[in-house]
C-alpha cells in the first residue's frame, strides 16, 4: 500500500486492537514474512505496517553524529520520519482499516530503528508501547537526552544480544551499560519495562528478536 510515496507492507486485519509499526530497511524486507508469522503466534488481533526507510542512518538518527564504523555518518532526520508517521501513516491506516481511535499503537524496530522508536516516544505520548530490539542506545548523546526528555510510553521492551557489548568499537561498547541503565531508569519511573538478553551478537536472528519484542507487548499488556 502506498502511503505518501512510500510502499508500505501491511499485514494483519481491520478493527485490530493493536497497531504495530516498524521502520524497516531494505536489508530487513526479505525476512519480514517470517517476522510477521512469529508475531501472529499471539492470540491478539493486530495490524502490522512495515514502513520503508531509504537512508537508514539519516532517517532514523535523532541528531547528526559522525560515522561509527565505515564512512557513513548520521544525518539526524528522525523528526521528519516521525512527522510522516504521525501525520500520514497512522491517520491513513486508522481510516483504511477502521481502527478505533483508542487502538494501542506500538512502535518497534531493530538496531537504529529501535533507537528511533525510543526517541519517538520522548517526543509524543501517542505510543502505547515501544518494542526496541537491540536498539542503538550507544548513540552519542542519547542517554543524556533521555534523562532530560523521558520516554513517555508506559510499556517498553528492551533486548540485547549477550555479545553485543564485547566489541572493539569504543563507541558501541557502551551499549550494555547504557541498556541496563535505561531499564533501571524506566523501572524506577514506574514504566512497565523488561530487558531480555538474547544469545549472540548484533546481527543474529534480527527478525525473531523483533517479533519477540512485539509479541511481548501484546501478551503482557492486555
Amino acid at each position: 500500500m502506498l502511503i505518501g510515496n512510500k510502499p508500505c507492507r501491511i499485514y494483519g486485519e481491520a478493527h485490530a486492537e493493536y497497531l504495530l509499526l516498524q521502520m524497516t530497511g531494505e536489508h530487513e524486507l526479505q525476512s519480514m514474512e517470517s517476522e510477521v508469522t512469529a508475531i501472529a503466534q499471539s492470540a491478539h488481533h493486530f495490524l502490522f505496517a512495515a514502513i520503508p526507510v531509504e537512508s537508514w542512518n539519516d532517517e532514523l538518527s535523532p541528531w547528526e553524529a559522525p560515522a561509527v564504523w565505515g564512512k557513513e555518518s548520521f544525518g539526524g532526520n528522525a523528526a521528519d520520519t516521525l512527522r510522516f508517521l504521525t501525520e500520514r501513516v497512522i491517520p491513513t491506516l486508522k481510516q483504511q482499516f477502521e481502527l478505533s481511535k483508542n487502538v494501542k499503537i506500538i512502535l518497534g524496530g531493530y538496531s537504529l530503528a529501535g533507537l528511533f522508536a525510543l526517541w519517538a516516544s520522548t517526543q509524543t505520548n501517542l505510543f502505547y508501547g515501544v518494542a526496541a530490539a537491540s536498539p542503538s542506545v550507544w548513540f552519542p548523546g542519547w542517554m543524556e537526552f533521555e534523562q532530560r526528555h523521558p520516554i513517555q510510553a508506559q510499556c517498553v521492551y528492551l533486548s540485547l544480544g549477550n555479545k553485543e557489548e564485547r566489541t572493539k568499537n569504543a563507541v558501541m561498547a557502551v551499549v550494555g551499560d547504557n541498556i541496563r541503565t535505561l531499564h533501571s531508569r524506566l523501572t524506577e519511573r514506574g514504566a512497565d519495562c523488561t530487558l531480555e538478553w538474547n544469545s549472540g551478537g548484533h546481527f543474529k536472528d534480527a527478525d525473531m528478536r523483533t517479533a519477540k519484542a512485539f509479541r511481548w507487548m501484546m501478551e503482557e499488556h492486555t
